[in-house]
């Protein structure tokens, strides 16, 4: 296999219009994510925090082994960070929430966009469509014509 071949395949597929769409999407998406985990880490849950108490969820945690000093080393205590992952699924809940927001803001606009939209008027025959119709009509009357006579 050619590297010129491989290069060339790689470029007919990365300029397809689907890959940089949903390239774009990824880019957003990431940065759209650190704004809204700002928004919570930063806004959100201290309020939530101050309404329950006065509780920092980044610091709520369960001792699991307290942290010792052997031979003149500390060894860090052993904790499960519930806190943390209190932060994380409120944060996943409030971006996913966004996200079916836009979505559904996106859908109403393209439905209400379909809806204002006329179809557009059926383009006239053109003259031999005309021609062969009334030919049609011709021969489908005298075809009554030729029953009827003969029924008489």
């Amino acid at each position: 296999m050619k590297a010129s071949s491989f290069l060339q395949d790689f470029k007919a597929f990365a300029m397809k219009g689907n890959v940089i769409d949903m390239a774009v999407g990824v880019i957003i998406g990431g940065a759209f994510g650190k704004i809204v985990s700002s928004i919570v880490a930063d806004i959100i849950m201290p309020v939530v925090g101050l309404l329950v108490g006065g509780v920092n969820f980044a610091d709520l945690k369960l001792v699991l082994k307290p942290a010792e000093v052997v031979d003149g080393v500390e060894k860090a205590a052993v904790t499960l960070n519930y806190g943390n992952f209190l932060q994380v699924t409120f944060d996943f809940v409030v971006i996913a929430f966004s996200i079916f927001l836009f979505v559904r803001l996106i859908s109403n606009l393209n439905r209400k966009k379909k809806a204002t939209e006329a179809p557009a008027p059926a383009p006239a025959p053109s003259k031999e469509v005309l021609l062969l119709s009334e030919i049609r009509d011709l021969l489908k009357q005298n075809v009554v014509d030729k029953q009827s006579a003969d029924n008489q």
